[in-house]
């Protein structure tokens, strides 16, 4: 299977048809369909590494302020118990705890209810420890890579560039800050060269690279991706443009 990051953006492109929603539809109908899915979403940001073994994970609306009809709508897929035991497996030395208050948050099933409409191939999703530097996260990422060749979508879900301090609100189009732009060519060069160094150390690349990632959260999943991809994986960007001038739609796929 392919590995995917993409760039969820807001939640309301759960319901919205769009550039963005119309390729991910394309996406999830063109590949074979996953034995299962492992998602790192950018919202289940959390001191500690917890993966979710709930039979039937609750759709999390995680959120505030939205239409009502985005709050209507739920991701019924199942879990997967033995999945979640590989995953702990795999990612052993690192301490990995079964969780069932945890569910889908938006990260996940606003993209999935676009790939895979009808909900029913069984998903994961693995919390990012928030008490660890960025290496741990690339690093928990390569160990998910034996996944792959057992039919598991390893789907990371984040925003390469997420400014919600400079964002547009009121959803009117933006011109995109140059520093956004700047960082996203630049992140966009290295991922296609496979130099993935810089991309985990990012908070040494400067200015443009603080305002693009001024909180970890929807950066790291990005290191999941990276980690989980091969060195023979052709590298494309199935998805791009920044919404509100400061949120990145990018996606990138590995394979």
């Amino acid at each position: 299977m392919p590995v995917f990051f993409f760039g969820h953006g807001n939640p309301l492109n759960a319901l919205d048809d769009n550039a963005y929603t119309r390729t991910w539809r394309a996406i999830g109908a063109s590949l074979p369909r996953p034995r299962a899915i492992v998602s790192i979403s950018a919202h289940w940001y959390i001191p500690g590494t917890h993966v979710t073994t709930n039979d039937y994970p609750r759709t999390i609306h995680d959120f505030g302020g939205f239409p009502r009809d985005l709050y209507q709508i739920q991701y019924p897929a199942p879990g997967d118990r033995g999945l979640a035991g590989e995953v702990t497996a795999l990612l052993a030395p690192a301490s990995v705890r079964g969780d069932e208050s945890w569910g889908l948050d938006h990260g996940t099933w606003s993209v999935l209810c676009h790939l895979f409409p009808d909900a029913s191939i069984p998903v994961l999703q693995l919390s990012i420890d928030e008490t660890q530097a960025p290496p741990f996260h690339y690093d928990l990422g390569t160990r998910l890579r034996a996944l792959r060749d057992e039919g598991v979508l390893i789907l990371a879900s984040g925003n390469i560039i997420h400014n919600l301090h400079a964002y547009a609100w009121g959803r009117h189009p933006a011109e995109p800050f140059d520093w956004a732009l700047r960082f996203e060519a630049q992140a966009r060069a290295l991922l296609a060269a496979r130099e993935f160094e810089p991309l985990i150390h990012y908070e040494a690349l400067g200015r443009d690279a603080q305002l693009a990632a001024p909180t970890p959260d929807h950066y790291l999943p990005l290191l999941y991706a990276m980690g989980a991809s091969s060195d023979d994986d052709n590298v494309t960007f199935p998805v791009e443009g920044i919404d509100g001038g400061s949120v990145s739609m990018l996606s990138v796929r590995f394979g």
